[in-house]
């Protein structure tokens, strides 16, 4: 299959002129594209601007509000929740994000519970935003129901991300950003239309039957990680990111790529710490230092090279891609170019390889 290398400041400013064509404001088109590129750049491609000939179709159809009235329902100071009005998912939680930022040196730690927005991308890109401002995050939000419970055949859950992020002083932050999925279900999209099989353990199918088969998958259940124990932190992210917020739980959230009768009202969660609130940043910075040092230098087992922490070989990738590019099927360039903006001549001239 040939791919394109694009270059990711051409690849965001594209993807930016297509939003706005298609009714976002200009700064709001800009969060949106700027983290689906995030996602592309750290080697999350089922997150990144292949979502955005859905993004469109749903804006298209009305299903998501271009330039939503974010506001505040219930304030009480350190607790906030916060009615997205069905806007875009990076655009509500980065306002989200704001709200938390902005009372953080009075309360230290702030919630932020977020109801009627839809699917936000990867929850790392805005972990990363709170660590450059010092802050300890923790971000996780429900999704439309893909994954069965524990036992059970039918999609109930959703595969109900989370994320986790930490400054680290002399080290880049640490973020810890996954599905309680065996895999994100984008990555089983992916294998679908590329008419790839998926490895076994990630989905069963309509029956219950274990399957490699990716359109069966599709039409069946993903698995969560760890049995019980995903399925147990899948339901409480749904608990809190749904059903405390007064957003959509289990099947009430709508299929981002199936459901075109309603919005998603997809819920989310967010909490933000100061870590100066608990130590001086100096001492703490030296104590993160202290432990990635130890871990670093951990003995290691019988053929491993290097010992990693959460989000660092993310954060090569990304280094590596900004320098030669990304590199992007051309189908995916294709359904670009489809949605109403032509391409401009650095993306269009993207250098191929196979």
């Amino acid at each position: 299959m040939t791919e394109l290398l694009i270059a990711p400041d051409a690849l965001q400013s594209h993807c930016s002129m297509i939003l706005q064509h298609h009714g976002l404001p200009v700064a709001d088109a800009d969060v949106v594209s700027t983290s689906l590129v995030d996602a592309n750049l750290r080697g999350v491609d089922s997150h990144g601007v292949s979502r955005m000939p859905i993004y469109i179709e749903r804006l298209r159809r009305g299903l998501v509000t271009p330039n939503p009235q974010i506001r505040i329902i219930s304030d009480r100071g350190a607790s906030l929740l916060v009615d997205g009005d069905n806007g875009m998912g990076a655009v509500v939680t980065t306002k989200a994000l704001e709200l938390a930022h902005e009372r953080l040196g009075q309360y230290g730690s702030v919630s932020v519970g977020i109801r009627n927005s839809s699917h936000y991308g990867s929850g790392a890109y805005y972990a990363e935003q709170a660590a450059a401002r010092g802050a300890a995050s923790f971000l996780y939000s429900n999704a439309p129901s893909t994954m069965a419970p524990w036992g059970g055949v039918d999609p109930y859950l959703g595969t109900n991300p989370y994320t986790f992020g930490v400054p680290a002083g002399k080290h880049a932050p640490i973020i810890l950003d996954m599905a309680t999925s065996v895999v994100a279900r984008g990555k089983i999209i992916l294998a679908a239309d590329a008419g790839k099989e998926i490895p076994e353990g990630w989905a069963i199918d309509s029956e219950g039957r274990p399957t490699t088969n990716a359109r069966g998958a599709l039409d069946g259940s993903v698995l969560p990680f760890g049995g019980p124990k995903g399925y147990g932190i899948a339901l409480m992210i749904d608990i809190m990111a749904g059903v405390l917020t007064g957003a959509g739980f289990g099947p009430r959230i709508g299929d981002l790529y199936r459901d075109f009768e309603k919005p998603q009202n997809v819920g989310a969660f967010l909490q933000l710490t100061n870590v100066s609130t608990f130590l001086p940043m100096e001492e703490f910075r030296a104590r993160m230092a202290c432990m990635i040092d130890e871990i670093k230098s951990a003995r290691r087992a019988a053929g491993v090279e290097e010992i990693f922490l959460p989000g660092e070989i993310e954060r090569r990738k990304a280094e590596q891609r900004r320098e030669r590019g990304i590199p992007l099927p051309e189908e995916t360039v294709d359904n670009l170019n489809s949605l109403g903006i032509p391409a401009p001549d650095s993306v269009l001239t993207g250098s191929a390889i196979n």
